[in-house]
């Protein structure tokens, strides 16, 4: 079956329409994103270690997406979103607030480090089309008066288009111990969605969970403990408990949709910002040394987790859930990525972006109407090093089965013995024989590597981008040294 056939033998075998009734005008929208967490941790993508009942119900009856792409961290990821731009265009590919290597082998290109007033969202767009705009939860797309990394200031939430946000503000012993504010975060959109059930609204719940330093209700670590996993480490118990706690989370709202009889208005999509944390790293200053800091849940079968190119850093669980109008029981293999959220929600809502405003993404309704949609190229762009995942200035492009990964000028090499290497890498794999990147190819695929690297750079160039090239600050004696120092 080919790449772009989306769906799986037994979704074809079915003899109805995937679309069961015409779409409501102006449906709902329940948008939920979660914090670092792979496709391994939720059952209804194979995951064995803890159940996720309510996840696996919306799963079962929509459209399961096997092949979704973000960033490999936080702050793309939502600019990615609420932008529906790539980073090399919106310039938010670094998480904020600031902090770089000024010395080291590449040099990182500079980037914006808060999302401006006024920039256009995908929430300020549903919110011209008549919708109720909320956002609870996680926001890390400022780092000034208007919102930090907890949440978005109830003063400037309407320069972002949205009409309703946590007032007062999360503090640091909300979101980082007790169940790290999923409860409350829960609560303030279950009473956003009743408020404003007589017209159609878009609920934003980014949490915080499952994001470091892990915390849970002390029932469900011990429910885990119990069951012999370690209180630290991987597959740790915290870990386990923080997916159950979000799992009940998402329970209690497709319940309170059922109470006030939304369901069959709303559409239920949920997704998270980038893999979940599979190990991290110690770099020495001088020489780039690496050992483990520490490991925290399995990606298999992809490589690596958060923070990197690979496959556990960049793909991860995507449902849609509609009753009544999107038939259950769908997995689209088509490969989506989180740009496509803003055409989509706008064909959705009957929204528009103004005129002249590049979207990078498309609409993928098409998808759970068991369509194909048109082949096309996604692409990422990190021209920045981030030690703690062993990331260095690169770039990613995936086209059908093949996926390029461009290391600029430096690479980890990441195996039994981890260490640093000053030299650019090409790694192409074929992903539907390698899932788990095991194999580069770039070699023996010659042909076809410089291809695609050449056509990487030119969507880089298109974007007013820049190809990262060797730093003429480079001192081999400060390389790895980390600052939130900017230099002059």
């Amino acid at each position: 079956m080919s790449l772009h056939s989306p769906f799986t033998r037994r979704s074809l075998l079915w003899g109805a329409p995937a679309l069961l009734r015409a779409q409501p005008a102006k449906p709902n929208i329940l948008f939920v994103l979660m914090d670092d967490m792979g496709c391994s941790a939720l059952s209804c993508y194979g995951g064995k270690l803890v159940e996720t009942p309510n996840l696996d119900r919306l799963a079962a009856g929509g459209v399961r997406f096997t092949d979704a792409y973000v960033t490999p961290q936080c702050t793309p990821t939502r600019a990615t979103i609420l932008t529906g731009q790539y980073t090399a265009r919106n310039r938010m590919w670094h998480v904020i607030p600031w902090y770089g290597l000024p010395w080291a082998r590449v040099r990182e290109e500079p980037f914006k480090e808060n999302l401006d007033r006024g920039q256009f969202t995908l929430a300020s767009g549903l919110r011209d089309a008549g919708y109720a705009t909320g956002c609870f939860g996680k926001w890390h797309l400022t780092a000034n008066a208007d919102g930090s990394y907890a949440g978005l200031s109830a003063d400037a939430s309407r320069y972002y288009g949205f009409d309703a946000v946590v007032d007062p503000p999360l503090a640091g012993k909300d979101f980082q111990t007790g169940d790290k504010a999923v409860d409350r975060l829960t609560d303030e959109t279950i009473s956003f969605m009743r408020t404003h059930r007589e017209r159609p609204f878009f609920a934003y719940l980014a949490h915080h969970t499952t994001h470091g330093p892990l915390s849970a209700p002390p029932d469900l670590v011990k429910k885990h403990l119990d069951r012999g996993f370690p209180p630290s480490g991987l597959n740790n118990a915290t870990a386990l408990a923080c997916i159950e706690h979000m799992d009940r989370s998402i329970g209690r709202m497709t319940k309170a949709l059922d109470e006030m009889k939304l369901r069959e208005r709303t559409a239920v999509v949920f997704l998270t910002d980038n893999g979940g944390v599979y190990r991290s790293w110690n770099h020495q200053p001088v020489d780039g040394s690496m050992t483990e800091r520490e490991r925290v849940l399995s990606s298999a079968p992809f490589r690596e987790g958060k923070g990197s190119a690979y496959e556990g850093g960049i793909r991860v669980p995507m449902i849609v859930n509609w009753p009544g109008t999107v038939r259950g029981g769908q997995e689209c293999s088509t490969p989506v990525h989180g740009v496509d959220l803003m055409p989509t929600f706008f064909a959705l809502g009957g929204a528009a972006a103004p005129a002249g405003y590049t979207s990078d993404g498309v609409d993928i309704r098409n998808l759970w109407e068991r369509r194909d949609i048109a082949p096309r190229r996604l692409y990422g762009y990190m021209p920045f090093y981030d030690l703690r995942w062993a990331a260095v200035p690169s770039a990613l492009v995936r086209d059908g089965d093949w996926k390029l990964i461009e290391s600029f000028g430096d690479h980890f090499e990441l195996g039994a013995n981890a260490r640093y290497v000053a030299a650019p890498r090409l790694e192409l794999y074929n992903l539907r024989t390698d899932a788990g990147e095991q194999r580069n190819l770039a070699g023996t695929e010659g042909i076809r590597a410089e291809s695609m690297r050449a056509g990487l750079h030119r969507w880089i160039e298109s974007c007013g981008a820049e190809i990262p090239a060797l730093n003429t600050d480079h001192d081999p004696e400060r390389q790895f040294g980390e600052t939130r120092t900017r230099p002059a």
